[in-house]
């Protein structure tokens, strides 16, 4: 074999090992980062080393630094695992080295990306001429629609932005819930736009935005509208009303934008799909395939009603570039990039249509099981309506809550992290990931239960 067949070899034998270790290694990892540039920290070789043994290197060095995120019992977070049929996907991708903005350049990966785009939207009952954007995650995801957002609300008042830029622009009011998640944030800042600017809506005990204070804030001023609600909040799950706050925005012409990371998925469900009622009424909405869809990192999704607004934020204008109809460079913030959404078409088609439902409905079946256990246990409350994916609990005191956080770690069996909830510390088990069995609740339950004081 030549190199790159023996190093293709290496990284297959390499990641089938790791694989086959989930059911048994810890999932935290063993190592510190400090522990980790110590081990690959070295002098940069002065002579080219063979590409096969470096790859061995690479993985035998890296084991203790690693987290079981593909097994069962990591909930940390809202991360999910790696479907099979993404997994290998996302080889192909790396192997096919496809720069993937442009139909032209690129047809067969753009052709599945746009497929996956279509299907996604039937999914989730969003209105078909939607284009839709693959970027890393929902951090970029909600920056890209709400830079949609953000260019569209000023055309509106008369205000050309790629022309005339921000300064002296009309002001642009952001209204978000109490309990937003920070990407919405981080968005804002990058579209210069600062927390001190924000209008916030007050939520209620599970992080729902109040249709009444919603409507109160509206009242109050006037101008370039964004109003951006949530689906699942990261904490307990919660879902706003949509077609309550919807059509309150509507009435003062707002763009109204849906953050829903993992929440969007629940409109794939049958049994789950309420939570969204309304959700299709907005203009933009923000979400992760790496989360609920179980595909590689990365691949975030950003959704805009209108492919016009998406063009008039992102499409650029080089004399050597050659469009083609709406290509991917069109809809996101990048140019060159990896063809991210192939995994996610190949995730899909092996699912079909009700198998997502049933990874969306098992997933909730996960967090009720993980509930019902931990409210079994001695001085565990759980804090939030377990409506869909996400768990949170506290003992106590904060200091025992931080504690058991901390052993349960190091203890290995499973991964939860910790939060602020309403002043008070509290551990978050989010149920993202298709290799979670039932078997995975009760270890980790029981793990927990070895841990109480």
């Amino acid at each position: 074999m030549g190199d790159r067949e023996r190093a293709l070899d290496a990284a297959h034998r390499r990641a089938e090992a790791f694989l086959g270790t989930l059911d048994d290694r810890p999932v935290w990892p063993r190592a510190s980062l400090n522990e980790m540039l110590q081990v690959f920290g070295t002098p940069l070789p002065e002579r080219a080393e063979d590409p096969a043994a470096v790859v061995e290197d690479i993985a035998a060095k890296a084991e203790p630094g690693l987290v079981a995120i593909p097994g069962g019992r990591f909930f940390g977070f809202v991360i999910g695992g790696t479907h099979p049929a993404a997994l290998a996907a996302d080889w192909l991708v790396s192997a096919w080295d496809q720069n993937s903005g442009s139909s032209l350049l690129t047809p067969a990966t753009v052709a599945m990306e746009r497929v996956a785009g279509q299907w996604l939207l039937e999914l989730l009952g969003l209105p078909s001429a939607s284009s839709v954007g693959f970027v890393t995650g929902g951090q970029l995801a909600n920056f890209t629609c709400l830079a949609s957002a953000r260019n569209a609300v000023l055309a509106r008042a008369g205000w050309d932005l790629a022309e005339r830029g921000l300064r002296s622009a009309p002001p642009v009011r952001f209204v978000v819930g109490a309990d937003r998640h920070g990407s919405i944030d981080r968005a804002a800042r990058f579209l210069g736009i600062g927390r001190a600017e924000f209008d916030v809506v007050d939520a209620d005990a599970q992080g729902r935005m109040h249709p009444a204070e919603l409507a109160r804030v509206l009242d109050g001023g006037s101008g370039p509208l964004i109003v951006c609600l949530q689906a699942g909040k990261v904490h307990t799950g919660a879902f706003d009303d949509f077609r309550t706050l919807i059509a309150i925005a509507r009435r003062h012409g707002a763009w109204v934008h849906v953050d829903g990371a993992f929440g969007l998925w629940a409109a794939a469900s049958p049994a789950l799909r309420h939570l969204t009622a309304g959700m299709e009424d907005a203009d933009s909405w923000a979400t992760d395939a790496h989360k609920t869809l179980n595909v590689p990192y990365d691949c975030g999704m950003a959704i805009v009603r209108d492919p016009a607004d998406s063009i008039a934020a992102f499409r650029t204008g080089g004399d050597y570039l050659v469009y083609s109809g709406l290509d991917p460079w069109d809809v996101t913030p990048e140019l060159s990039r990896r063809a991210r959404g192939v995994p996610a078409y190949a995730a899909l088609r092996s699912l079909g249509r009700s198998g997502v439902a049933d990874l969306v409905d098992r997933l909730h079946d996960n967090a009720v099981r993980m509930a019902s256990g931990l409210r079994g246990l001695d001085a565990i409350e759980v804090i939030n309506d377990v409506d869909y994916t996400q768990v949170m609990f506290r003992l106590d005191t904060d200091e025992a809550t931080r504690e058991l956080g901390a052993a349960i770690l190091v203890d290995g069996t499973a991964v939860v992290t910790g939060a602020e909830w309403r002043g008070r510390a509290a551990l978050r088990c989010s149920m993202s990931s298709w290799a979670t069995t039932a078997d995975d609740i009760d270890r980790t339950v029981h793990a927990i239960r070895a841990l109480l004081p």
